[in-house]
């Protein structure tokens, strides 16, 4: 499969909010309460939200495409768009997404690697990410993917706090 990164713009914004709801939507809708799940919803992936995401100097979503497909996305912030270490030799990966359909083909491994580089190539010494603690696929993804746990923050889905490891790749 041939696999393609494009920057996402203003032009994509409702590409980018129907894409972010239906993954998430995906991911976690059956563990959480559903209240709580759809208030975070409709906040987090609003088009307002969204919006002002995408002009934000400090973060750059971009969309994966497979064979010219869309197939998943990522958002990754630096400085003091980091949802938490805001240090100037980090960058986080925030959101990284495969549709259902496309995973288990490899993709997050090479989404992972594309974000590394990203980050060497700003001069960052570390890449690092929140992921819910009871997510422990993902996890064990990550783990395969060279980072480690080094914290932890609360993580709101509405008014239901949990807890997000927070780990983090050496570069």
């Amino acid at each position: 499969m041939e696999i393609n990164f494009q920057k996402c713009g203003e032009e994509h914004l409702d590409t980018l909010v129907e894409v972010s709801k239906a993954t998430f939507i995906t991911a976690f809708k059956d563990q959480n309460n559903p209240d709580d799940f759809d208030a975070y919803i409709a906040h987090a992936f609003s088009r307002p939200r969204l919006y002002t995401e995408l002009n934000n100097a400090e973060t750059a979503f971009y969309f994966v495409y497979g064979n010219g497909e869309l197939v998943g996305y990522f958002k990754l912030n630096t400085n003091n768009a980091q949802t938490d270490i805001k240090l100037p030799e980090s960058m986080e990966l925030e959101r990284i997404y495969v549709l259902r359909n496309f995973q288990g083909r490899g993709l997050g491994e090479i989404i992972v690697e594309k974000a590394k580089k990203m980050a060497k190539d700003l001069g960052k010494s570390f890449l690092w990410l929140g992921v819910w603690e009871k997510n422990q696929r993902a996890i064990k993804f990550y783990e395969r993917q060279q980072f480690y746990q080094f914290g932890t923050h609360p993580y709101y889905i509405g008014n239901d706090k949990q807890t997000d490891w927070l780990m983090r790749s050496d570069l």
